[in-house]
């Protein structure tokens, strides 16, 4: 049984910490150092300096950016830069946004979703299914941060099943009466909007509704594992604690799977170390998958990369399909699996996934070393990927498709997890619109 509560959220004042678009920042995983710089010159109460700390010259286990970010939470707390809502509340959140590669002029989408907070379960023990392995040093840095300050700062991101979409409706037709807490229009152009539901008739309706549904995470494994470790910690140091604890709950974005807004981006494969010629590799795979050349001038370049990409993305739909591009070779080269090697019915969820196969396939011949694998670098974008391939960032290009939402929530309840970079999915929730602080 799955079990959510409203809580009385951490929301910023904007009288004293002044606009929302300059306080909140992306999730700390994908800020780098530039990033996490301008964010630090923003505005002195952007959240970067409780979710991602500078490391200081002299930084010891008294003094350093995780005892900095708890001395920062509690005086923003203090003068009110950031205050505790008086009523529990669930937080109706949209972000309208145009997806990566989409024309900016063209239709935009909107994810939905609503934030609260939800009753920490083992994996295999539940409703909460992860499809992810993570990373000890991640995990690591979590709980330094956590045992400091004793929040959540950024919401997990999961996904549930709700094909009438009565929860989203429900809340929706809440939000129609009220003025959004937050409305701002974010750095990359996308609309932010969050509204506080506090109605309790309201609010235990949504917590009655989601008792019976899967969780699905979608983005936040290492968050959510620390939030474990972090119960456990507290309950070794609480003794024989009668009662749910702060602690026993993690702070979530829940999204319905059948959301239209919903994107899932792939994460293609650029290569860095040497490559067989084009020949080679027609003839490497000509076995395997049914190959098509796509020949371009420096003329022609653009049309026939929209027709290589468009043939990916149609062909892809019925068959694994995959996109190659090498340095110094001007043509593209789709690969469509031959129906002889695609996987049988009966091969788990994870066997039958495109990145699964293109690992198996196509990677695993081209990189054969751990070496090799590991100096892959990744990006979400098509063009991107192979302008690195032809201005020579890479060596090659391995374009895939996107994993769809129903595979990943069929690899997660089959107890299996996805291969490594799997999943992208998209718009990222940003980091600092309500904020989880459990004590203190």
């Amino acid at each position: 049984m799955a079990q959510i509560f409203p809580f009385c959220g951490a929301r910023y004042n904007s009288n004293i910490a002044g606009a929302a678009r300059d306080v909140v920042a992306p999730p700390y995983d994908i800020i780098d150092a530039a990033g996490q710089q301008a964010l630090y010159n923003r505005n002195p109460h952007n959240v970067i300096r409780l979710e991602l700390g500078m490391d200081q010259p002299g930084d010891d286990p008294t003094n350093n950016r995780y005892t900095r970010a708890a001395a920062t939470l509690s005086q923003w707390m203090q003068s009110g830069a950031l205050r505790r809502d008086a009523r529990p509340a669930i937080y109706y959140h949209t972000i309208e946004y145009v997806p990566p590669g989409a024309d900016p002029n063209g239709p935009r989408k909107t994810l939905r979703g609503f934030l609260a907070t939800f009753k920490l379960e083992e994996f295999g023990t539940g409703t909460i299914y992860p499809h992810e392995n993570t990373r000890a040093a991640a995990k690591t840095d979590r709980l330094n941060l956590m045992e400091a300050c004793r929040a959540n700062f950024s919401p997990i991101w999961s996904l549930y099943s709700d094909p009438q979409d009565a929860i989203l409706s429900a809340l929706a037709q809440a939000a129609k009466t009220l003025e959004p807490h937050i409305a701002f229009r974010d750095d990359v152009g996308f609309e932010q909007r969050l509204w506080t539901i506090d109605d309790p008739a309201i609010t235990q309706q949504i917590v009655a509704a989601m008792a019976s549904k899967p969780i699905f995470i979608a983005d936040g494994h290492h968050r959510y594992e620390t939030a474990l470790n972090y119960q456990k910690l507290r309950r070794q140091q609480a003794g024989n604690v009668q009662g749910l604890q702060p602690y026993d709950s993690v702070l979530m974005l829940f999204t319905p799977i059948e959301d239209p807004g919903l994107t899932v981006l792939p994460t293609h494969r650029v290569t860095t170390t040497p490559m067989p010629s084009f020949d080679q590799i027609k003839a490497l795979f000509t076995d395997t998958f049914d190959l098509q050349e796509y020949p371009f001038t420096s003329q022609t370049r653009t049309a026939v990369r929209t027709q290589f990409i468009n043939a990916m993305r149609t062909q892809g739909r019925t068959t694994p399909m995959f996109g190659l591009a090498l340095k110094g070779r001007d043509a593209y080269l789709t690969l469509a699996l031959k129906p002889a090697h695609r996987p049988p019915a009966s091969a788990s969820p994870r066997a039958k996934l495109d990145v699964s196969l293109l690992q198996q396939l196509v990677v695993a011949k081209l990189c054969p070393t751990q070496q090799e694998q590991e100096a892959i670098l990744y990006t979400k974008d098509d063009h991107e990927a192979l302008d690195w391939a032809a201005n020579g960032t890479g060596t090659g290009a391995l374009l895939l498709n996107a994993t769809k939402v129903s595979e990943v929530k069929d690899v997660a309840t089959a107890g299996e997890r996805m291969p490594h970079k799997s999943t992208y999915f998209f718009p990222k929730p940003l980091t600092g619109l309500v904020m989880n602080v459990m004590e203190g």
